[in-house]
């Protein structure tokens, strides 16, 4: 339902968006991870036609985002960090009003008004002015507003920002269950975001996708390395240089030493069963092991690895 291709947008010197491509597809919920200033807003700006681009193409449910922006506004529904909110308008009236604004037939506003409510659970605050809700609330309403139209398509820029916890998993909640029937493309820089939400996951930093894949898939991949902490009684220097000697070892780092126990985190090549293969090698060489354990390595280091590589 989205394609782009080659997307590139500069201001000036900096380049905001590098090159960037990907493909999301219907029933999907595509996050969109990366640090703040990383180009993750620029490209939805990109998308939903209210910024033009340098170069590339970009298509949204087969529309060209650049020719044919007004058919492109019709499939997305869009929801910015800072929702195009009223304070003083009524949940009610604010949400017809955007039924004119989205130029829905007549016949079809009360019932679109009454589906967003039931959908986001405004039920309760109907009689309010949105000035009067809590934070967590008015978001509601601004995804209830980018509903209204009953677009395929779903972008939302950082749509749990400012909001409590309890808050979060409320939107979040909300997220998956509209991912059930329409694409949503949703960016943050909040890890728990994506995993506890996400189908697929896109890391962006400095202009550029640096990864793609389900939450799964990028924290097998993370490093392509495996982390073993082995604690070992014996000759540091023996120890030292057998672990020198191991192929599987890219990188060891020698973390405690205390009463002829000498504690390591060792860097392995992933696939190589290096905890077993590391237990018999203590065993050949007559040292006695204390401590033997593998580190999971979760989204979290995917997502410092490929950050920090990009800036290194």
């Amino acid at each position: 339902m989205i394609e782009v291709r080659e997307l590139t947008k500069s201001y000036g010197p900096t380049v905001a968006v590098d090159h960037v491509s990907f493909d999301a597809h219907a029933g999907e919920v595509l996050g969109f991870l990366g640090p703040n200033g990383a180009g993750k807003t620029t490209t939805m700006r990109i998308l939903t036609c209210y910024l033009s681009a340098d170069a590339g193409s970009a298509t949204v449910a087969g529309y060209d985002v650049f020719e044919e922006s007004v058919e492109v506004r019709k499939q997305i529904g869009y929801l910015p960090e800072s929702a195009p909110l009223y304070a003083d308008m009524g949940v009610i009236e604010y949400l017809n009003f955007m039924t004119q604004v989205r130029n829905l037939p007549k016949s079809q506003r009360k019932d679109r008004i009454r589906a967003v409510i039931d959908i986001c659970g405004l039920e309760d605050v109907i009689q309010k002015d949105i000035g009067e809700l809590s934070k967590g609330y008015r978001q509601r309403v601004g995804l209830a507003q980018s509903l209204i139209h009953d677009p395929p398509i779903l972008i939302l820029d950082e749509p749990t920002s400012g909001l409590d916890p309890s808050q979060i998993i409320e939107i979040r909640n909300l997220i998956k269950n509209i991912g059930q029937e329409k694409l949503v493309l949703f960016s943050t820089h909040i890890l728990p975001e994506v995993s506890a939400t996400c189908s697929r996951i896109l890391i962006i930093n400095n202009g550029k996708i640096v990864a793609n894949g389900t939450p799964e898939e990028l924290s097998s991949q993370a490093k392509g390395e495996e982390i073993v902490h082995i604690a070992i009684r014996g000759s540091q220097e023996s120890i030292e240089a057998q672990l020198n000697e191991l192929d599987f070892v890219s990188q060891w780092n020698r973390v405690d030493t205390d009463n002829g126990i000498v504690g390591y985190q060792i860097h392995a090549s992933q696939g190589s069963d290096a905890a077993e293969a590391l237990f018999h090698v203590v065993v050949k060489n007559g040292w006695s092991l204390t401590e033997l354990r593998q580190e999971s390595v979760d989204l979290e280091d995917v997502f410092l690895n490929l950050t920090d590589k990009e800036q290194a």
